[in-house]
Protein backbone atom coordinates (compact mmCIF):
# COMPACT_ATOMS: atom_id res chain seq x y z
CA UNK A 1 0.00 0.00 0.00
CA UNK A 2 1.37 3.39 -1.01
CA UNK A 3 1.32 5.93 1.86
CA UNK A 4 1.87 9.62 1.42
CA UNK A 5 2.07 12.45 3.88
CA UNK A 6 -0.79 14.89 3.55
CA UNK A 7 0.04 18.46 4.45
CA UNK A 8 -2.86 20.55 5.72
CA UNK A 9 -3.97 23.57 3.71
CA UNK A 10 -3.85 25.79 6.78
CA UNK A 11 -0.95 27.50 8.55
CA UNK A 12 -1.16 26.30 12.15
CA UNK A 13 -1.22 22.74 13.47
CA UNK A 14 -1.24 21.80 17.14
CA UNK A 15 1.49 19.22 17.68
CA UNK A 16 1.37 18.56 21.43
CA UNK A 17 0.63 19.80 24.92
CA UNK A 18 2.12 19.65 28.40
CA UNK A 19 0.76 21.05 31.66
CA UNK A 20 2.27 24.45 30.89
CA UNK A 21 2.87 24.63 27.11
CA UNK A 22 1.23 23.97 23.76
CA UNK A 23 3.29 23.21 20.67
CA UNK A 24 1.99 25.13 17.63
CA UNK A 25 3.87 23.99 14.54
CA UNK A 26 7.42 24.02 16.00
CA UNK A 27 6.84 26.84 18.52
CA UNK A 28 6.24 26.01 22.20
CA UNK A 29 3.83 28.60 23.61
CA UNK A 30 3.71 29.08 27.38
CA UNK A 31 1.24 31.98 27.62
CA UNK A 32 -2.46 31.91 26.76
CA UNK A 33 -3.30 32.32 23.06
CA UNK A 34 -6.08 32.14 20.47
CA UNK A 35 -5.66 30.09 17.31
CA UNK A 36 -7.53 29.83 14.03
CA UNK A 37 -6.32 27.62 11.18
CA UNK A 38 -4.56 30.59 9.57
CA UNK A 39 -4.10 33.04 12.43
CA UNK A 40 -2.31 33.02 15.79
CA UNK A 41 -3.02 35.64 18.47
CA UNK A 42 -0.33 35.29 21.13
CA UNK A 43 -0.42 36.62 24.69
CA UNK A 44 -4.19 36.48 25.07
CA UNK A 45 -5.13 38.01 28.45
CA UNK A 46 -6.39 35.39 30.90
CA UNK A 47 -4.10 32.74 32.39
CA UNK A 48 -6.83 30.66 34.05
CA UNK A 49 -10.57 30.02 34.02
CA UNK A 50 -10.86 32.14 37.16
CA UNK A 51 -9.49 35.17 35.27
CA UNK A 52 -11.69 34.65 32.21
CA UNK A 53 -14.26 37.40 31.62
CA UNK A 54 -16.90 37.83 28.89
CA UNK A 55 -14.84 40.60 27.24
CA UNK A 56 -11.99 38.11 26.64
CA UNK A 57 -14.24 36.28 24.21
CA UNK A 58 -14.12 39.24 21.80
CA UNK A 59 -10.74 37.99 20.54
CA UNK A 60 -12.34 34.69 19.54
CA UNK A 61 -15.43 36.32 18.05
CA UNK A 62 -13.30 38.68 15.93
CA UNK A 63 -12.12 35.62 13.97
CA UNK A 64 -15.74 34.79 13.02
CA UNK A 65 -15.82 31.12 14.00
CA UNK A 66 -18.74 28.75 13.65
CA UNK A 67 -17.44 26.86 16.68
CA UNK A 68 -14.99 27.77 19.42
CA UNK A 69 -12.95 25.53 21.67
CA UNK A 70 -11.65 26.54 25.08
CA UNK A 71 -8.69 24.58 26.42
CA UNK A 72 -8.60 25.09 30.17
CA UNK A 73 -5.25 23.56 31.06
CA UNK A 74 -4.42 20.02 32.19
CA UNK A 75 -8.03 19.40 33.24
CA UNK A 76 -11.43 20.54 32.10
CA UNK A 77 -12.85 23.50 34.04
CA UNK A 78 -15.96 25.34 32.97
CA UNK A 79 -15.98 29.15 32.81
CA UNK A 80 -18.71 31.27 34.36
CA UNK A 81 -22.18 31.32 32.78
CA UNK A 82 -21.51 34.92 31.69
CA UNK A 83 -18.49 33.80 29.63
CA UNK A 84 -20.51 31.01 28.02
CA UNK A 85 -23.32 33.47 27.29
CA UNK A 86 -20.90 35.89 25.61
CA UNK A 87 -20.43 33.27 22.89
CA UNK A 88 -23.87 31.68 22.76
CA UNK A 89 -25.74 34.98 22.44
CA UNK A 90 -23.70 35.62 19.29
CA UNK A 91 -24.55 32.24 17.82
CA UNK A 92 -21.19 30.58 18.44
CA UNK A 93 -20.97 27.35 20.39
CA UNK A 94 -18.20 27.07 22.99
CA UNK A 95 -16.81 23.61 23.70
CA UNK A 96 -14.78 23.38 26.91
CA UNK A 97 -12.12 20.70 27.39
CA UNK A 98 -8.62 20.11 28.70
CA UNK A 99 -5.77 21.37 26.49
CA UNK A 100 -4.86 17.96 25.05
CA UNK A 101 -8.43 17.26 23.95
CA UNK A 102 -8.78 20.83 22.65
CA UNK A 103 -5.66 20.42 20.50
CA UNK A 104 -6.89 17.15 19.00
CA UNK A 105 -10.36 18.56 18.35
CA UNK A 106 -8.98 21.73 16.76
CA UNK A 107 -6.85 19.72 14.34
CA UNK A 108 -9.75 17.49 13.31
CA UNK A 109 -12.15 20.40 12.75
CA UNK A 110 -9.52 22.46 10.88
CA UNK A 111 -8.73 19.47 8.65
CA UNK A 112 -12.45 19.21 7.87
CA UNK A 113 -12.38 22.84 6.71
CA UNK A 114 -14.52 24.12 9.59
CA UNK A 115 -14.21 27.73 10.75
CA UNK A 116 -12.91 26.79 14.17
CA UNK A 117 -11.13 28.92 16.76
CA UNK A 118 -9.38 27.56 19.83
CA UNK A 119 -8.32 29.49 22.91
CA UNK A 120 -5.79 27.94 25.28
CA UNK A 121 -5.35 29.02 28.88
CA UNK A 122 -1.73 28.71 30.00
CA UNK A 123 -0.10 29.97 33.20
CA UNK A 124 2.53 32.03 31.35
Amino acid sequence: MQLSQENPDFSYVLRGTTASTVLVNQQALDASFVLAPNQLLENWGPASVDELEPSHMDALLSLKPSVAILGTGPRQRFPSPAVMAAMLTRGVGLEVMDNAAAARTFNVLATEGRTVVAAFLLPG
